[in-house]
């Protein structure tokens, strides 16, 4: 019995030294991965606002713009899923300058248009349509996923040559993976601020630029 006590001791701390001798024998390094792009879609962040001195017309006035907003939507072919009620309040405001009393209604709608070339068409249909207040417009790409993917393999790549690097002076090579850990994307859309008056269609009135996608891993490496 205790022979056998003795043997698990021996293999255990074999076990152990083994596992301590693999964690001194390796590099961690981290790698960076960045992808630029041109976004495809866009998100425009609306708001529609109406003011009077009756809190039931304010309402309904801003009700029947808002009406007004999602037919045209419709029939341009955006889907419901691409539209947004963000919020809705009615508050009462006050000029203390005059001391006279009004109620404004706010309504904040969200609209993704899936393709941007469409963007100009459809702003000029908002304001034609009672729309009032763009507070920003985000830039994306449809095809973030793919992009997440190429940057990651980048990271990878970025990873192993920083771990060469830093053993071609000891003589060593870098081996096998022993640890990767991602420490999450980056996503930078751009973002810029629209002009609150009509445009004809066919002028351009923003500039979508690019977008940066970054992926950041840990990567420990066995070295030989």
């Amino acid at each position: 019995m205790k022979k056998l006590v003795l043997l698990l001791a021996i293999v255990t701390s074999a076990g152990l030294t083994a596992q301590n001798s693999t964690e001194r024998n390796t590099v961690t390094v981290t790698g960076e991965g960045k992808v630029m792009v041109v976004p495809d879609q866009v998100t425009i962040n609306s708001r529609i606002e109406t003011e009077g001195l009756d809190p039931t017309d304010v309402k309904k006035e801003n009700d029947k713009i808002a009406n007004s907003i999602f037919k045209y939507l419709k029939s341009q072919g955006v889907p419901e899923k691409n539209i947004q009620t963000e919020y809705m309040n009615l508050n009462k405001r006050t000029d203390y300058n005059t001391k006279e009393e009004t109620y404004v209604a706010n309504q904040s709608i969200s609209i993704k248009l899936d393709d941007l070339k469409n963007y100009e068409k459809i702003m000029q249909g908002l304001l034609k349509n009672g729309l009032n207040r763009i507070n920003g417009v985000e830039f994306s790409s449809s095809k973030i996923e793919e992009y997440q993917k190429e940057a990651r393999k980048k990271a990878v790549l970025d990873a192993k040559q920083k771990a060469e690097d830093l053993v071609e002076a000891l003589d060593q090579k870098v081996g096998k993976a022993v640890m990767i850990s991602e420490n999450g994307g980056n996503i930078y859309p751009v973002m810029q601020m629209a002009e609150m008056k009509s445009s004809r269609a066919d002028q351009q009135t923003i500039a979508p630029g690019e977008m940066e996608i970054g992926v950041n891993v840990n990567i420990s490496f066995q070295l030989f």
